[in-house]
């Protein structure tokens, strides 16, 4: 897998390009709670290259928008795939994380 991450005056928008499993939760969380270490509040996830997630992944996301809650953040995510977004429906994750299908739709709830 591989991240992209690009600073806006609105927000950090991370990229994530292949899989997010349990092969790769580990450093990809270090990399983005590092954002949030570094200052970071308004984090937007780029799911439309992202092929599969696992529980791993979702774990991910999970700590990240618990994280930028606790510190005043917000954390939006877009383009999510149909079977990506079903992993999040059937996890319930849909219910408690915004999701947006498009790039200026997610700025837009920042």
């Amino acid at each position: 897998m591989t991240i992209a991450i690009e600073a806006t005056d609105r927000a950090h928008i991370v990229g994530l390009r292949g899989q997010l499993n349990s092969g790769n939760a580990a450093a990809t969380e270090a990399d983005v709670l590092g954002l949030v270490d570094g200052g970071a509040r308004q984090i937007v996830l780029d799911f439309s290259a992202l092929d599969y997630i696992s529980s791993a992944g979702l774990r991910v996301v999970l700590v990240l928008a618990k994280r930028l809650k606790a510190e005043g953040g917000k954390l939006v995510l877009y383009g999510m795939q149909p079977h990506v977004r079903e992993v999040f429906d059937i996890s319930g994750f849909l219910a408690i994380l915004n999701v947006q299908s498009g790039r200026a739709e997610a700025l837009a709830q920042i």
